[in-house]
């Protein structure tokens, strides 16, 4: 009941970001559609993305937070604090390094590419945004410490602070600006960049209330076991992520080489999917991974397998008809979404095609994001990079297959659905490893669970599909679209009751008793 009290938080603050999000990339859409000019914009925000990835909430994030959790429960918070002060210290000055690096990098390739190139054109937007990747980094470290503490609701809620200034930005500022060249687009990069002061200043008052100082340390790094043990631990997480990260922005070149505007459409896509997904499947990983590392220091592993199977369960009747809904109304949503200004009718082609190669996939990230904390918990790094360096692999051979291969209308399709692929081949192989460690899963409940909630959110899918298709030519799209989501989840709702009533009424269940536990 904590554990979902927990998520409930997380998917709340959470889902207030994505809105939030969403919005954005609505007045993105509006102000630049889908021209060279956002996706050199995509491609240059990734990198610091994957800086963020590395060493902030990623693999500098998860070998972090086991070890910040133990020192203070076995060393006490002053210990902690210390550690703490190191590791922020340490992360200033080695990203502080790369992003001078990569400022200098970015003056090479402008300089050896023709001014013409759409790659040139990604290179002054990230010298202007590469320094919020020591931003973002520390606000992660920030937030870790936080959510060690039960404190998920300022951390969950900080990218809201991105988003306001972001939408400020857009409709503050670029309307004053001209059209043409780096004038807007720029103004969204310099508002980035104060967001990322903005981000660590908004959990500064909640850190010091529970009793921490934010402040860097420069010195003892070598003299510190804490730090040599976060650093080795790091150390293949940050592979596999790297790994990881590596691969999707080689897959943002790959879309930009195939087409100029896909990976403006892949962004696009990628928020829609990411607003149930980040409800839902990360807010489940941001709570899992302190409480897996809890179960584990107190050698409680059944509880902790029956935790992942509950979350599994969980997700899956939670996201399956997300994903089916998706996949029936991914034009229409499009279309009401984004389509104004600069988006034009090709451009909610191309962007619902990603929708629906996209939108399987939210079982498949949510399932992983549930799974490979079990791993980071019991401080094993290198097997999930071991698995996911072979399912990059295959992700980059199929990326590659569909730039060369497949029509340019359907090439970044084909990007979007190998990411999926990817992405359940290694939970799936994941599990099979637990199996072997004799975690295991209990498949076969799963299994049915699965297939009962598939059908029912398949009956619901062509149930929306008929009936937005019919109404359309008599009602609004801006009301029937809505009104037929709702129904669409009520038919849901009743089918799950019909076809497995079991399942929903333990998840129902779940969610009453958390209640009547937070009236007492």
């Amino acid at each position: 009941m904590k554990l979902l009290g927990k998520v409930g938080i997380v998917s709340a603050m959470t889902g207030f970001s994505r809105v939030f999000g969403l919005v954005r990339e609505v007045l993105m859409a509006h102000f630049f559609g889908t021209s060279t000019l956002q996706s050199a914009f995509v491609i240059a925000f990734r990198i610091p993305n994957l800086f963020r990835r590395l060493f902030g909430e990623g693999a500098l994030g998860a070998a972090f937070i086991p070890v910040f959790a133990e020192m203070e429960r076995v060393e006490g918070a002053q210990a902690a604090q210390r550690f703490f002060s190191r590791i922020l210290g340490l992360l200033f000055c080695v990203l502080g390094l790369l992003v001078g690096l990569g400022i200098l990098g970015s003056f090479i390739v402008e300089c050896t590419t023709e001014e013409t190139s759409r790659w040139a054109e990604a290179m002054p937007l990230m010298r202007i945004m590469l320094p919020y990747a020591l931003l973002i980094c520390i606000t992660a470290i920030v937030s870790a410490v936080l959510n060690v503490h039960d404190r998920f609701a300022i951390s969950s809620l900080t990218p809201v602070v991105l988003n306001i200034v972001w939408i400020v930005a857009l409709l503050g500022i670029c309307p004053f600006l001209p059209e043409r060249g780096y004038w807007r687009i720029g103004a969204v990069c310099w508002g980035i960049l104060l967001a990322g002061v903005l981000q660590i200043l908004f959990q500064l008052p909640v850190l010091r209330r529970i009793g921490f100082c934010f402040r860097f340390s420069f010195v003892g790094w070598g003299a510190s076991p804490a730090i040599r043990k976060v650093l080795l631990q790091m150390g293949p997480a940050s592979l596999g992520i790297a790994l990881a990260q590596i691969n999707i922005c080689i897959d943002g070149w790959l879309a930009f080489y195939g087409a100029p505007w896909a990976p403006a459409v892949l962004e696009y896509a990628d928020r829609i999917i990411y607003l149930p997904l980040g409800l839902f499947g990360t807010a489940f990983a941001t709570v899992l991974l302190p409480t897996y590392a809890r179960q584990v220091a107190d050698q409680h592993t059944e509880e902790m397998m029956a935790t992942l199977e509950h979350s599994l369960k969980t997700l899956t009747v939670i996201m399956m008809p997300m994903a089916l809904g998706l996949i029936a109304l991914a034009e229409p949503i499009v279309a009401l979404i984004y389509q104004r200004g600069a988006f034009t009718d090709e451009s909610v082609r191309w962007t619902a095609r990603a929708i629906i190669a996209y939108a399987p996939g939210l079982l498949a990230f949510s399932a992983a994001k549930t799974v490979i904390p079990i791993f980071y918990a019991f401080k094993d790094f290198k097997t999930p990079v071991y698995v996911a360096s072979w399912c990059i692999l295959g992700n980059f051979l199929m990326n590659l297959s569909s730039v060369l291969f497949l029509p340019e209308g359907w090439r970044h399709v084909g990007i979007a659905a190998s990411t999926c692929v990817n992405s359940l081949v290694n939970t799936i192989i994941l599990l099979m490893i637990l199996k072997h460690r004799n975690l295991q899963v209990k498949l076969k409940a799963f299994g049915w669970v699965f297939l009962k909630t598939f059908g029912a959110a398949v009956l619901m899918g062509v149930s929306v599909f008929s009936v937005y298709w019919k109404g359309v030519a008599y009602i609004p799209a801006w009301l029937l679209l809505p009104s037929v989501i709702v129904v669409g989840g009520m038919l849901y709702f009743l089918l799950m009751y019909i076809i497995a009533p079991a399942t929903l009424k333990e998840l129902l269940a779940d969610f009453y008793q958390r209640r009547k536990m937070r009236a007492k």
